[in-house]
């Protein structure tokens, strides 16, 4: 197995809005596949960046759709393996959808328009890739124990009908999954209280076809 060993960038304000270059020598020459059309000033002090109303940059997703962003989390500086941010402090209830970025190992969390949680992932390689697009929590499963490799997958949202998830993980430097994607573990817990089933995941690839 190839082993995974990128360092994630700081959140979504550096994935979308380049505030930082790419963390890996392979991720400067892919084109991102999905950007905020806005202009966007350099982050203000506090936990997130708002944009104005009437001003809400939008997200374009791989199967044509749009999503609209009302803030997202100010996360200044890169994330480590094992890392992640959740503040959802005055954030209200609404729908809930969560875009994960193969090229920077970034998983982020939204809820109505509001970015409220980033955290660095695993995800597969060679073998058993993560597969790539739109996808819906098909089921929800607290304690789950995975017969076929004999692993637990704690706070597990399946994503696909043969086993390809999002759980929590001993998200480490050089790890990867067989598809599914990793995150840590108190991460997890967190989004899968967020979650429900038929909430989209959008999934990207981790490099430009």
């Amino acid at each position: 197995m190839r082993y995974v060993a990128v360092i994630a960038l700081a959140g979504l304000a550096a994935a979308l809005l380049r505030l930082l270059p790419p963390a890996c020598d392979g991720c400067a020459a892919a084109a991102p596949q999905a950007a905020i059309a806005t202009s966007v000033q350099a982050p203000a002090p506090g936990p997130r960046i708002s944009y104005p109303a009437g001003d809400y940059p939008q997200l374009a997703l791989p199967d044509g759709r749009r999503e609209t962003v009302r803030s997202i989390l100010n996360i200044a500086k890169p994330m480590r393996f094992g890392a992640f941010v959740w503040n959802e402090e005055g954030i209200p209830a609404g729908a809930v959808w969560v875009r994960i970025d193969l090229a920077r190992q970034l998983l982020s969390v939204f809820r109505a328009g509001h970015e409220i949680g980033s955290a660095v992932i695993l995800y597969g390689s060679d073998g058993k890739a993560t597969p790539t697009g739109s996808f819906t929590i098909l089921e929800k499963d607290a304690d789950h124990y995975s017969q076929s490799y004999n692993a637990p997958m704690p706070y597990m949202l399946r994503l696909t009908k043969d086993g390809v998830a999002i759980h929590g993980s001993n998200v480490r430097e050089g790890w990867a999954t067989h598809g599914c994607i990793g995150v840590p573990l108190d991460f997890a817990r967190l989004l899968f209280t967020a979650a429900k089933k038929g909430d989209p995941v959008i999934i990207l690839a981790a490099k430009k076809a």
